[in-house]
């Protein structure tokens, strides 16, 4: 039975402190038995960690008691056993690379699609403006070779700070078309959104990344697995762990 509760989220946010706020996150994260990562730097928080249910929605519920949190959401899914080895909480420059520090989310978001409207979009082949869509896959290649939208754009790149010249390149064909960029939870859409508006296209975010998808949709207009970064390697869109049968 699947009795161990996993989460990721993540939030832009101001943190002025990210070095003096991890010590306090880890000895709550470690106080309530969990186990995962929790990234912290300037521009906001990244966390994907697992653990008994109530440890981790109380560990949620008292972060968000922080103002700079209250906002944050997560994807919860479950698992038969604990995924991660241990606790890590982290300071880093950003909390997904992108080598762009113009591209600041946390002070204004790009215009994001909920799950439900991508799926109208796509059984109808266009947006509600009847403009053409395109899917835009900001994930590395290897990532995508799990799963993916079906006729996603994929640039085959190796890592996020390639994207912004993949996507410059690659603008003069994507002018005059809705591109709904997205990726694993949110992060790195919600980066590349900001970065292709900033060159002059018509770019939204997919709300939640493939896993909020997952969640509230399923698998439509989906192939495949969503690769994921801990020990279940990969989750279907039932968000079960690759080789399992949910509970």
């Amino acid at each position: 039975m699947a009795s161990v509760l996993n989460v990721s989220g993540y939030l832009f946010t101001r943190i002025a402190d990210p070095a003096a706020l991890r010590p306090v996150l880890r000895e709550a994260a470690l106080a309530a038995r969990l186990k995962g990562t929790i990234l912290l730097a300037e521009e906001g928080i990244n966390l994907f960690m697992a653990g008994e249910v109530g440890a981790v929605r109380g560990f949620l519920a008292e972060l968000r008691t922080d103002e700079r949190f209250r906002t944050l959401a997560v994807t919860e899914s479950w698992s038969a056993v604990q995924p991660f080895g241990k606790m890590l909480v982290k300071v880093k420059r950003e909390i997904i690379r992108m080598d762009r520090p113009a591209i600041r989310p946390e002070a204004g978001r790009a215009p994001a699609v909920a799950p439900a409207t991508l799926r109208r979009w796509l059984d109808r082949g266009r947006d509600d403006d009847g403009r053409e869509i395109v899917l835009l896959d900001t994930r590395n290649a290897f990532e995508v070779d799990y799963g993916a939208f079906a006729g996603a754009l994929d640039w085959r790149i190796e890592r996020f700070t390639q994207f912004p010249d993949a996507a410059t390149a690659a603008a003069v064909e994507l002018r005059g078309k809705t591109v709904v960029s997205y990726c694993t939870g949110g992060i790195r859409c919600e980066k590349a959104a900001i970065y292709l508006r900033e060159i002059g296209l018509d770019a939204y975010q997919l709300d939640g990344g493939i896993l909020g998808y997952f969640e509230e949709v399923g698998a439509e207009h989906w192939t495949g697995e969503c690769f994921v970064f801990d020990e279940r390697e990969a989750l279907a869109p039932d968000l079960s762990p690759r080789g399992t049968v949910p509970a």
